[in-house]
């Protein structure tokens, strides 16, 4: 079993940046994909940017060149490297995993991202 703790949600104003975390703890061996997605106030959720256990990303077109997904296997941990911040990144960012064998996707909380002046 996998659980997932995202931090580094914060305020910040438009042309800053922010690193978001998703700790991951347990059977992180078989997780075969973790992503980033977002969900805006009245807004469907949506994908950010995603990273598979070879190392291939993904990202959605408005934060290509902005935010980058990495991880440090030693810690577990995925990071969002966001910058260039603008409003409509506004939105409540979570984690996602899915792995071999799994019944269904794992998701995190949440954790809240402000862009505002």
């Amino acid at each position: 079993q996998v659980q997932l703790v995202e931090s580094g949600g914060d305020l910040a104003q438009p042309g800053g940046s922010l690193r978001l975390s998703c700790a991951a703890s347990g059977s992180t061996f078989t997780i075969d994909i973790m992503a980033w997605y977002r969900q805006a106030p009245g807004k469907q959720r949506e994908l950010v940017a995603s990273l598979t256990s070879d190392s291939i990303t993904n990202y959605a077109d408005p934060v290509k060149g902005r935010f980058t997904i990495s991880r440090d296997d030693a810690k577990n941990t995925v990071y969002l490297q966001m910058t260039s911040l603008k409003p409509e990144d506004t939105a409540v960012y979570y984690c996602y995993a899915f792995g071999s064998g799994w019944y269904a996707a794992l998701w995190g909380r949440g954790t809240q991202v402000t862009v505002s002046s």
